[in-house]
């Protein structure tokens, strides 16, 4: 009763507006107790061949992925394989600092093992297959970052690391490990550790928005295994929350380690605030495709959404779906649209004794970009009459065309820019 007090035809509208303007396409689920009470899906999950999404359509969750793998290491404490102050010298003793760095530091991001994602040569090799001991070589090389301990910095490497001594200790390959622990036990129907997209397995592939949705590269998922080679839906990652939080994989005790919270982390989780209540969860992000799932506890709402294209603040569509399963009221964006003669106004190359870099402002079809000397080229979102954002680096720009001037504020810097 309570998830049909949702005022889902509103939230209906407000998905209807972000797939006009091609600002998202995936699926979104919430689950009140222990029903789905709300399930959509926008955009296409194949634009090349006009496929729409329905509920069981399947994307890839990127770092969801280490929820599901810390849950098998507590599975696997409770089981007596393991403890958290287990050093890794065992497995990994090439690895710098392997005799400090416990399970904990790993689940925690406080072993200092560099992440090999940030690496620009990362982007070389992410399409091809590698093998273990490919994985361990890159991440041996790649070093460490601070002692063990000492603080916390997210690394992919460690739940990579972890996958590893999963498969070690159950001799076992990761997926056996995902399907008999996890997705069994509970009758996830959609959620399968990844292999090259395959859409007539109603698997979608994922896209970035320039002018038009773009179709994106397939990361190989023998490189993120545990940190990030998932598949699910939204409805499956509610249903395995609520087994998590509600104690049917592993213990209380195990739990609490999981939500303990250390320099902004957990184990697996982070803590995700929603005014005065909590949720734990985690985000994800791999090619074009990106998540976010969180469970409350106390009130038993869990919200995931999963995207295979975004051209909008992900932050901004949870907001209103926890604003909506709360039933607090929401707002449905209105998105300004101009024609090139519009635009054309404000094209130019601008410049300011105060500030070191020029902007150059130019159009491309009906959208407005900018790039600042020896910057890669952003797109500029209308906002209101003259104003445009760049949401990711909370760049505003105001325009003055009479006066051929433009204001940039970026944090607490506020600069007048003039057009050459």
């Amino acid at each position: 009763s309570f998830g049909q007090e949702l005022d889902t035809d509103k939230l209906n509208l407000y998905f209807d507006s972000l797939e006009k303007h091609n600002k998202f396409m995936g699926s979104v689920s919430l689950l009140i107790g222990n029903d789905i009470v709300y399930n959509r899906q926008t955009g296409y999950s194949d634009i090349e061949s006009q496929v729409r999404p329905n509920d069981s359509t399947q994307y890839r969750i990127g770092s969801i992925s280490k929820t599901f793998t810390a849950t098998l290491i507590f599975h696997a404490i409770d089981e007596g394989k393991l403890t958290l102050n287990k050093s890794i010298k065992k497995w990994f003793p090439k690895i710098k600092n392997s005799k400090k760095i416990k399970i904990e530091n790993l689940l925690n991001h406080s072993s200092g093992i560099h992440n090999f994602t940030n690496d620009l040569t990362y982007q070389g090799y992410h399409t091809e297959s590698k093998s273990e001991s490919e994985m361990l070589d890159i991440i041996i090389k790649a070093g460490s970052d601070f002692d063990p301990g000492s603080k916390a910095a997210y690394s992919n490497s460690n739940y990579v690391l972890l996958s590893y001594i999963l498969e070690k200790i159950y001799k076992k390959s990761y997926s056996e490990l995902l399907n008999d622990q996890i997705v069994h036990k509970l009758n996830l129907k959609h959620t399968f550790y990844g292999k090259q997209i395959n859409p007539d397995n109603n698997e979608c592939f994922s896209y970035m928005f320039d002018e038009e949705w773009k179709k994106q590269p397939e990361t190989d998922m023998s490189i993120p295994i545990g940190a990030g080679a998932i598949v699910s839906t939204p409805s499956d990652l509610n249903l395995f929350a609520k087994a998590l939080f509600n104690g049917q994989l592993i213990s209380q005790n195990s739990m609490e380690k999981m939500k303990s919270i250390s320099s902004g982390f957990g184990m697996g989780v982070f803590k995700m605030p929603f005014q005065e209540k909590t949720s734990y969860g985690h985000n994800g992000r791999i090619d074009g495709f990106s998540s976010s799932f969180g469970y409350f506890p106390e009130e038993k709402f869990g919200f995931s959404l999963v995207s295979n294209g975004s051209n909008y603040d992900n932050n901004k569509i949870v907001i209103t779906l926890l604003k909506c399963m709360f039933k607090e009221p929401f707002e449905i964006p209105q998105f300004i649209v101009l024609t090139p003669d519009q635009l054309d106004k404000y094209v130019g190359v601008y410049s300011s004794s105060e500030f070191p870099l020029k902007i150059t402002i130019s159009r491309k079809g009906s959208s407005l970009k900018a790039q600042a000397t020896g910057q890669s080229e952003i797109p500029l979102e209308p906002t209101a009459q003259d104003e445009f954002t760049f949401e990711p680096a909370k760049i505003e720009m105001k325009f003055n065309p009479l006066n051929n001037e433009m204001t940039l504020k970026q944090g607490p810097g506020n600069y007048v820019l003039v057009k050459e």
